[in-house]
C-alpha cells in the first residue's frame, strides 16, 4: 500500500494519529471485526487474551454471564424479554470491565501495546484518540459494548433501528394483542437460539463472548450480514483497481477519484434504478475526459427492503456492460446505505486503498442530491454519524461537487451494524 499523507484535524497531533500502512486485523468474522473492533482485537492478539483471561473480575463477569443464560433457559418461560437481558451487557457490567480496564492498562503491557499498536493506527476509534490512551482504551469498549446491546435490541427485541423501512428485524415479533409483549412464537425461537449461545460455550465464556455471540447470531438469523459483503473486496471485486493505484500518476488527473451515489429501485425484481443509469452515465462523461483515474459505485443492499440487488454492484455492471467503462478503473463499495455512508465509505477507501487523502475528489450525481451533498448532507453526517466525513470544494455544475475527505471518517459505528 503507497503512503498517504495525512491532512491531521484539529485536536490531534502528529504522534497521535492513524497510519495508512497499518493492516486491519479480520479475523474470521468481517461483521465482527467491523462493528466491534476492538474486542475482536481483544480475541486475536495472544497477550492481550492472555492478560484479560487472568484477571479474576473479568473471569467472574464471563462465569456470571455463563450462569445467566444457564438461568434464562430454566426460569424465563414465556418472557421473552427475560432472554435477551441475560444475553446483554447490564450497565453494571460495562461500568466493571470499564474499570478494570483502567487499572490493567499500563504503556508498556499488553493493553498499552494494543492502543498504542491497533487502536491509534488503525483510526476505528479515531474520535476518541485525544484523550489519555487508558480513557481511549474505555471509550473503545464502551462503544462496542453499547454496539452490541443496540444489535441484541433491534435484532432479538425488535427495537426500531434508526432507519426502519430498510433495516427492521425479520420477524413479526409484537404480540398484537399486548404490544409490549412478544409473541409466544417468537419467544420459542429466541429460547432456541439462547441455548445455542448456551451451548457455544459449554467450555467457558470470556466477558464479553456471550454478548458479542449473541449480536451475531441474531443478526446472521435476520440476514443481515451485509457488512460482510464482497470482503475481502482487495481480493476480489476491486482486486484490479485496488492493483492499479500503485501505478497511477496522480499529478497527471484532476481528480482521484468520481463517486456515485446510489439510488435504489422500489421493485424487488428491478437491478438498477432509471435514477441509478442516469448517475452512472453522469460520472461516465467526466470519466471520459480524464478527469480521474477510477470510479467509485457506492451503494449497498438497501432498497427495497431485504432486496438481493446491490446497488454498487449493478452500477459496476451497467458502467462497464453499456457505458464501456474498464472493470479495472471502477471500485465498489458495496456497504453504504445513505448519502452519509456513500460519503463516509468512500473517504475510508481513498484512505485504505492507499489513494492520496490529500486530493481532491468529485461526487457525480442528480441535481438534487448534489445539491444535498453540499448544502445539508455535513450537518445530518453529524447528527446521525457523530462526524463529517468530508468537507467541501468547489461546485463544478448542478450535477458535480468536489470534496475532500476528512480522517475522521475511519471512526466505525456500531449502531448500524449492517455497515458500522
Amino acid at each position: 500500500m503507497l503512503f498517504v499523507f495525512v491532512t491531521i484535524s484539529k485536536g490531534f497531533s502528529q504522534n497521535n494519529h492513524p497510519d495508512a500502512t497499518y493492516q486491519l486485523v479480520s479475523g474470521s468474522n468481517y461483521v465482527q471485526s467491523k462493528n466491534y473492533y476492538l474486542l475482536t482485537l481483544f480475541g486475536q492478539l495472544p497477550e492481550v487474551k492472555k492478560l484479560l483471561s487472568a484477571d479474576a473480575t473479568l473471569q467472574s463477569v464471563g462465569r456470571a454471564k455463563k450462569d445467566a443464560i444457564a438461568d434464562a433457559l430454566k426460569r424465563c418461560g414465556k418472557d421473552g424479554y427475560c432472554y435477551t437481558s441475560a444475553i446483554q451487557f447490564s450497565a453494571q457490567e460495562i461500568s466493571l470491565v470499564s474499570d478494570r480496564l483502567k487499572a490493567l492498562y499500563q504503556p508498556g503491557n499488553a493493553l498499552g501495546k494494543l492502543v498504542k499498536e491497533h487502536l491509534i493506527p488503525s483510526g476505528t476509534y479515531v474520535l476518541f484518540q485525544q484523550l489519555p490512551a487508558a480513557e481511549m482504551l474505555v471509550k473503545a469498549w464502551e462503544q462496542d459494548a453499547n454496539g452490541i446491546n443496540y444489535a441484541i435490541g433491534v435484532y432479538a427485541e425488535g427495537k426500531k433501528p434508526h432507519y426502519p423501512n430498510i433495516d427492521s428485524i425479520s420477524y413479526p415479533v409484537r404480540d398484537p394483542r399486548d404490544t409490549t409483549a412478544l409473541r409466544q412464537a417468537y419467544v420459542g425461537f429466541l429460547y432456541n437460539v439462547v441455548s445455542l449461545i448456551n451451548v457455544e460455550h459449554a467450555n467457558g465464556a470470556s466477558f464479553f463472548s456471550i454478548p458479542l455471540t449473541s449480536a451475531l447470531r441474531f443478526i446472521e438469523v435476520n440476514e443481515r450480514e451485509q457488512a460482510a459483503d464482497f470482503e475481502p473486496m482487495v481480493a476480489g471485486e476491486n482486486k484490479a483497481a485496488y492493483s492499479r493505484v500503485k501505478t497511477i500518476k496522480w499529478n497527471a488527473y484532476k481528480y482521484s477519484l468520481i463517486m456515485i451515489p446510489g439510488a435504489g429501485p422500489d421493485e424487488p425484481a428491478v437491478p438498477l434504478s432509471a435514477e441509478g443509469m442516469i448517475r452512472c452515465r453522469l460520472a461516465a462523461l467526466q470519466y471520459k475526459k480524464g478527469l480521474a483515474p477510477f470510479i467509485v459505485t457506492s451503494g449497498g443492499k438497501v432498497h427495497p427492503y431485504k432486496t438481493k440487488y446491490c446497488e454498487a454492484t449493478e452500477m459496476k455492471k451497467y458502467l462497464v456492460e453499456k457505458l464501456g467503462v474498464p472493470a479495472s478503473a471502477i471500485i465498489i463499495e458495496p456497504h453504504a446505505r445513505h448519502t452519509t455512508t456513500n460519503m463516509r465509505n468512500t473517504a475510508r477507501l481513498i484512505y485504505r486503498y492507499g489513494i492520496p487523502f490529500n486530493k481532491v475528489a468529485l461526487t457525480c450525481t442528480t441535481r438534487g442530491q448534489s445539491m444535498m451533498i453540499e448544502k445539508t448532507l455535513i450537518a445530518r453526517c453529524l447528527k446521525e454519524l457523530n462526524e463529517a466525513p468530508y468537507k467541501n470544494g468547489e461546485r463544478l455544475s448542478e450535477t458535480e461537487m468536489e470534496f475532500y475527505p476528512l480522517i475522521e471518517a475511519l471512526h466505525i459505528n456500531p449502531e448500524e451494524p449492517l455497515d458500522p
